[in-house]
């Protein structure tokens, strides 16, 4: 599949923008393998299929993880088990159904505990790799700025000899190609945190990846089912698809009314009906 053409700034030759990206990825994963590995961060959606091929083309040591969050679609769930049966599924502390309640609040837009307790328990001291990109957030791509490391994540100025590594900000702090969590001690490269959806498909296309089909049916995102982050018009999409879920969903509601209730803490909502109602539409 022929794309745009760049210009690779190494030899000074025009090439194929895709295939640059490609091999530019791959020189990430091989710069920072760790002697132990990497720990790779898989959802199964299209961006953790891509850096998982890119892994395999690399040739590095990874261990690739799914976090299971309870909320997951059926059919990624069943796309996963048939072309990934070397990804480690990994059970969580606690159910969304169990988390609500215990939270006493549904999870929000602002407010995403449950990507803290479903989905990033992982990876504690090792080096994470991420699907993460740019593209998936306008302020991510208008926010960017570059600083130049050399391979250990010294700055240097001399950008014949030290590579270049581009950083990002959002309204949760700066989203970088090389991050570190000190809390969780564990180190974090997104190799493709500079690639458009374009380049994800045409790199899936060309490649001929399998991907969950979902896609083809008008889902955007493969996340967790009701994610606020999803918006009014996806939430309402997923639970259309998806009816169960929002059953189950309803019936934590309500044992969250009833432990809020029982903990003396007031409320607006006079039912699990109210709070769906308040989740989808007005928060």
């Amino acid at each position: 599949m022929e794309g745009q053409q760049v210009i690779n700034f190494d030899t000074g030759e025009l090439q194929d923008e895709l295939d640059y990206k490609v091999k530019t990825a791959i020189k990430r994963y091989k710069m920072f393998e760790p002697k132990e590995g990497y720990y790779l961060a898989f959802s199964g959606g299209k961006d953790s299929i891509v850096i998982k091929a890119l892994a395999d083309m690399a040739g590095v040591k990874y261990d690739a993880h799914y976090n299971i969050t309870t909320v997951d679609p059926p059919e990624l769930l069943r796309f996963i088990k048939k072309y990934h049966v070397d990804v480690k599924r990994e059970k969580p502390s606690m159910t969304m159904w169990e988390l609500i309640p215990y939270k006493l609040m549904p999870p929000t837009r602002i407010v995403r505990y449950c990507c803290s307790v479903l989905k990033e328990g992982g990876g504690k001291d090792r080096f994470v790799i991420t699907g993460i990109r740019w593209a998936e957030s306008i302020r991510r791509k208008n926010n960017r700025e570059m600083i130049e490391f050399d391979r250990y994540g010294s700055q240097s100025k001399q950008t014949k000899k030290y590579r270049k590594l581009f950083l990002m900000n959002d309204n949760e702090g700066k989203r970088r190609m090389i991050e570190s969590c000190a809390i969780k001690g564990k180190h974090i490269l997104n190799p493709i945190i500079d690639w458009t959806n374009n380049d994800i498909w045409n790199f899936i296309h060309k490649y001929d990846i399998p991907y969950c089909k979902l896609y083809d049916q008008g889902f955007e995102r493969l996340g967790c089912i009701g994610c606020p982050m999803a918006g009014e018009k996806g939430m309402m999409k997923e639970f259309k698809r998806w009816p169960h879920y929002k059953k189950m969903y309803l019936k934590a509601f309500n044992n969250m009314l009833k432990e809020r209730e029982k903990r003396g803490l007031e409320t607006n909502w006079k039912s699990a009906e109210e709070v769906m109602n308040w989740w989808i539409h007005n928060q």
